[in-house]
């Protein structure tokens, strides 16, 4: 009897768990990022699918796992080291489950990042931006914690290859960050993924406390529609339709004679706008970039993504060094573009609300409704969310041509 219920004990996970409790640490990361992502609803489209993945992969003995090939591609199965790339795909399937897979199919060659960045292209108005194009500068301000990090890493004993894919998480674009990190560092994708939109899924958060830091009642009860009224646009759009359908043809040629290496997210972004904005005759190509593409491709990404947070992957010194560099690199972006607005507030008439500037981030629209948020608390009829919408725009475009700069000096 003492015998079946030892065969019993030993089925179950509570003896891996007993012998190696570093994987409660791991259960409540993935319980901690469940409730931002269900309770909180910071980012459920993205946390929920990593936490889960988290869970998974951690439950000892359901080999749920990713298993991270070395630099040439080399993984242990079954105790033999082959070569990822060799193997057929059904051997991948069989011998490696499931999300390694997906993983080495999907993720680690760099197929599913600028699918999202389609999707997201085709859910994005550039509208806000196009109107207010002086704007849109400070969507560059606000790569500023991208290059302060990177330095700041390669100080720290990173290489420079590892401390461009922890600064790309200043740029607060998830997609932006693995595609970066699956260039330079695919051995860091697990905790960069994490640490890039577990910071996104707190904007709600970090923008409010950088903008107390930084920024006094009066800079931020600045009323941009008075501003307007004060010192009009010389410049006026007469037929917008026509530009928006231009725009991101014109932005894809220039990207790709420039820099190349941006143009799988530039590009992809673009074209999902470009379906978006000429109309009824590419519907369909909208609408399945923006819906079933879209949601299939978030699933399979934050899922698989949450699949490499294994014990292994996860619980050391880098990983924690990846964590406060993210925060870091994060908190530094928002700083840069609120500094770069007080800069030409300095030298301007038609003064700017900084808010606009701590929205130079991809987070988009989520930071352009946290600034909002923030100035109606000073006004309550300081509606600020379209010029907000003008840099977090920007933003988008400017993290992915950093990462395409990034790339192309280390890959």
């Amino acid at each position: 009897m003492n015998e079946i219920f030892e065969n019993l004990y030993e089925m179950t996970a509570f003896s891996n768990i007993i012998a190696e409790p570093q994987f409660l640490i791991m259960y409540a990361i993935a319980f901690v990022l469940l409730y931002l992502g269900i309770k909180k609803q910071y980012e459920p489209l993205l946390l929920v699918p990593i936490a889960f993945g988290v869970l998974l992969a951690n439950f000892p003995g359901g080999d749920m796992g990713v298993i991270q090939a070395d630099e040439n591609g080399m993984v242990m199965v079954n105790g033999v080291l082959k070569n990822i790339w060799e193997m057929p795909l059904h051997d991948i399937a069989h011998e490696l489950g499931l999300m390694n897979f997906i993983y080495y199919m999907l993720i680690k060659t760099g197929f599913l990042p600028p699918i999202i960045f389609m999707g997201v292209g085709a859910l994005t108005d550039f509208g806000p931006m196009l109107r207010n194009l002086r704007l849109s500068i400070f969507g560059a301000a606000a790569q500023l914690g991208i290059f302060t990090v990177l330095l700041v890493a390669i100080l720290m004993g990173f290489t420079p290859k590892e401390a461009a894919s922890l600064g790309i998480i200043g740029g607060a674009d998830g997609p932006t960050a693995i595609f970066t990190t699956i260039k330079l560092a695919p051995h860091l994708l697990g905790p960069i993924a994490i640490a890039a939109y577990s910071y996104m899924a707190l904007v709600p958060v970090i923008i409010p406390l950088v903008v107390k830091l930084l920024c006094s009642k009066k800079e931020l009860s600045i009323n941009m529609k008075e501003q307007e009224k004060k010192y009009p646009s010389k410049t006026e759009i007469k037929n917008l339709r026509v530009l928006k359908i231009i725009f991101p043809i014109v932005v894809t040629t220039v990207v790709a004679l420039f820099v190349p290496s941006a143009v799988p997210l530039i590009g992809m972004l673009m074209f999902g706008n470009l379906v978006k904005e000429i109309g009824t005759n590419t519907f369909r190509l909208f609408d399945a970039a923006s819906n079933s593409i879209m949601n299939a491709a978030t699933i399979f990404l934050g899922l698989s993504v949450g699949a490499t947070m294994t014990t292994e992957a996860f619980l050391n010194w880098t990983t924690i060094g990846i964590v406060i560099g993210g925060f870091l690199a994060f908190a530094l972006s928002i700083t840069g573009g609120i500094l770069f607005v007080k800069l030409v507030n300095l030298f301007s008439k038609k003064k700017i609300n900084p808010l606009i500037g701590a929205t130079g981030l991809s987070a988009v629209p989520m930071a352009s409704r946290v600034a909002n948020e923030i100035a109606l608390k000073y006004d309550p009829k300081n509606h600020v969310l379209q010029y907000c919408m003008a840099s977090n725009i920007s933003g988008v475009i400017g993290s992915a041509v950093a990462a395409g700069v990034l790339i192309s000096f280390l890959a």
